[in-house]
């Protein structure tokens, strides 16, 4: 099966949008339920961490259901990190096809966020691997992993940042 480029590439902008857009429930819907979201950490030999289960991540989720916690605490005001919500804008580059197999796709881009609250702009850019799966007409993100290439950072990142 072979996926048309522009369908992916639509995909990954639909989901920045709506992360700008702070539409949660469309967000999530790019999702599989069985997703894993994961942002390693950079150990000390400046290599990504390679277990989730076993070695310190930025950011780990091992279904959809961490995120839909995750969104409801930004709704409901319990991430203190998150209130006021910061104004991002997302920035998809560099989208690559890495494999292709039945209904899944593999794809590699870059991504560049600026991130504005109380009046300060923060910057966060880095490489994503993802897998699209293919679900009746649409691109689900059934696996996202996130290499975030400035992670010395002042503050708790989150879903939005990145």
């Amino acid at each position: 099966m072979t996926i048309d480029y522009q369908k992916i590439c639509g995909a990954l902008y639909q989901e920045a949008r709506f992360l700008d857009d702070r539409q949660w429930d469309e967000w999530l819907a790019c999702y599989t339920e069985d997703v894993t979201y994961w942002m390693p950490a950079w150990d000390d030999d400046d290599k990504l961490t390679e277990d989730p289960q076993r070695e310190i991540s930025l950011m780990y989720y091992a279904d959809r259901g961490g995120l839909e916690d995750r969104v409801f605490r930004i709704r409901t005001e319990r991430s203190s990190a998150s209130m006021p919500e910061p104004r991002t804008s997302h920035n998809v580059t560099n989208v690559e096809v890495l494999a292709e197999r039945d209904d899944e796709v593999d794809v590699r881009y870059n991504f560049n966020t600026l991130s504005h609250r109380y009046k300060v702009t923060d910057q966060y850019f880095g490489t994503v691997y993802l897998t699209f799966r293919k679900v009746e007409d649409r691109l689900l993100i059934s696996r996202k992993k996130i290499a975030l290439k400035n992670d010395y950072i002042r503050q708790v990142l989150d879903v939005y940042h990145v």
